[in-house]
């Protein structure tokens, strides 16, 4: 059609639509039409159905669990081989830069692999972080020396830090917000099966095979993973924009991040907290973050959005999940010391009583999931759940000491409760940003909640170090085999400050949930319809 008859049949629409006569009624009901304009950036996302059917949904699910295992896994089963490492390379002070290695690898670039997959899309940035994980993994078991075990290490950490947050994501491209929940505890059961068999499995393989096994066992896991995912990936949603990447700020929050875990893991230990090094490290972190903000507000495009860690869920969600991460990480790390020395146990028997601070946390988890798809004020669950926990943490605060069984009872307790703030945190930011966002928020998740990690071990160490004097050994390199020059009743009242600390945490969390706006969640309904819809 031309452009003249185009013209000639507008005029004739016109025409034709000034000589209708419309009835009263219908008049009245145009009249109240919304004629408000909503933003794109405010509309509420919108979730389209995946062209996957529940087979292939469940084999989507299942490749992202044994992608996560992967990493996971590599976490936990390191440690316990570091002792032979250190044997066979001669070399036992650096032995804590292997973990530590990771570690900044790791969180310094998970924000960075959120905000990509917005841009290049979930396929490209999972080819790319597996490649380096498997990569990283090889060069750590060739490693002929520490100093190349531990670049290594930093090289399977830029890999390993992108897989958690494109799980995450990708969870998200195919399940809508409302079903994800009862998804996020089945991902929290492969944390807990590393956490209690990567231990094992790294002294099996440290004690009867080389430990260079505990490397390349990765490579398998990381091609079937690949293998059983990457075909069905072009068929889930797309949802990433191509955009210019503001490569300053990625590498200002990067940097800032590093110096940051750095003052974490070198303050109180290597360095004192009031020394001339540490202040130092601290005002440059302090700067780096703030040339990041300062570029971020000047920049059409930032890296990470200042805008989208506002508003009346995401910065709620991102710090009451921060406090249970930081929590769980804390104590997970410092109380063995506390079972060695109060009940005397060894240190195979301090790992097993863990069990119930990291295991039993998939029930709060899962219990969190199912209220997300039963019931329209979600949020209760986790609310009871993280109050419920700190409840517990104040508990053990102020009872202690206990015997062992009640202990573990009251920390299964802790432990159902702050199961239920992740599932809730993961949900709620995606549920809350653009679509084209939920990459970079999700990222930004992730890297707070390592951050929140690190400095709570830092906090707690810290507490210990006041209490018990600076002449102990807390953490990584904890269990040299030698009894602990510290008396039980000295570490009960040092880990009631831990307790107390802990406890804070999670009231803290609750409290931000109760305020955190309630947004319904994308999907299918599953509520009652005996249940009133606000």
């Amino acid at each position: 059609m031309s452009r003249t008859e185009r013209q000639g049949l507008n005029a004739r629409s016109v025409d034709a639509a000034d000589t209708y006569d419309l009835s009263d009624e219908t008049a009245q009901e145009i009249s109240h039409l919304a004629t408000e304009v909503i933003d794109v950036v405010d509309a509420p996302p919108i979730v389209p159905a995946p062209s996957l059917d529940k087979a292939e949904v469940r084999t989507v699910l299942l490749s992202l669990m044994l992608t996560m295992f992967l990493t996971a896994l590599d976490q936990t089963i390191v440690a316990t081989a570091l002792p032979t490492i250190g044997r066979q390379f001669n070399d036992v002070n650096n032995l804590s830069w292997v973990i530590t290695a990771y570690l900044l690898a790791s969180t310094a670039v998970s924000p960075v692999y959120g905000t990509l997959s917005d841009i290049y899309g979930r396929r490209a940035m999972i080819v790319i972080s597996m490649t380096l994980f498997l990569l990283g993994s090889v060069a750590c078991a060739l490693a002929p020396n520490m100093l190349t075990l531990i670049f290594a290490r930093a090289l399977q950490g830029i890999g390993g830090g992108g897989i958690l947050p494109l799980v995450q994501i990708v969870i998200s491209d195919v399940v809508t917000p409302r079903e994800r929940g009862q998804y996020q505890a089945y991902f929290s059961s492969v944390w807990v099966s590393a956490g209690i068999g990567g231990p094992i499995l790294g002294g099996l393989i440290a004690e009867h095979l080389h430990w260079s096994v505990i490397f390349w066992i990765n490579l398998p896991l990381g091609i079937l993973s690949l293998a059983l995912l990457l075909p069905r990936m072009k068929n889930i949603p797309v949802f990433h924009r191509r955009r210019k990447l503001d490569w300053i700020g990625g590498v200002l929050l990067m940097a800032a991040a590093v110096v940051f875990l750095l003052v974490l893991t070198w303050g109180g230990n290597r360095f004192a907290w009031a020394s001339p090094t540490i202040l130092a490290m601290v005002g440059s972190a302090v700067a780096l973050a703030a040339a990041f903000v300062w570029h971020a507000r000047r920049t059409e495009e930032p890296f990470l959005p200042i805008p989208l860690l506002g508003g009346t869920v995401v910065p709620y969600a991102m710090i009451a999940g921060g406090c249970a991460m930081g929590a769980m990480i804390g104590l997970t790390v410092h109380m063995p010391l506390y079972y060695e020395v109060v009940y005397g146990l060894s240190a195979a028997e301090a790992g097993a009583a863990l069990i119930p601070l990291v295991a039993v946390s998939v029930l709060g988890a899962w219990a969190a999931g199912r209220a997300m798809v039963r019931m329209a004020h979600y949020k209760r669950a986790t609310i009871f759940g993280a109050s419920m926990s700190a409840v517990a943490a104040f508990v053990l605060a102020t009872a202690t000491p206990l015997s062992l069984v009640p202990m573990l009872a009251l920390l299964s307790v802790f432990a159902v409760g702050l199961g239920t703030v992740f599932p809730l945190s993961v949900v709620s930011i995606q549920n809350a940003v653009a679509r084209a966002q939920v990459g970079t928020a999700t990222g930004a998740m992730n890297f707070f909640r390592a951050l929140m990690a690190s400095f709570s071990v830092a906090v707690f160490t810290a507490i210990l170090l006041a209490v018990l004097g600076r002449n102990i050994s807390i953490g990584v390199e904890q269990h040299a085999g030698t009894k602990h020059a510290i008396s039980a009743a000295d570490m009960v009242s040092a880990f009631r400050y831990v307790f107390a600390t802990a406890g804070l945490m999670l009231a803290s969390a609750a409290a931000l949930y109760t305020i955190m706006e309630e947004r319904p969640l994308a999907g299918p309904a599953k509520i009652p319809a005996a249940e009133p819809a606000e």
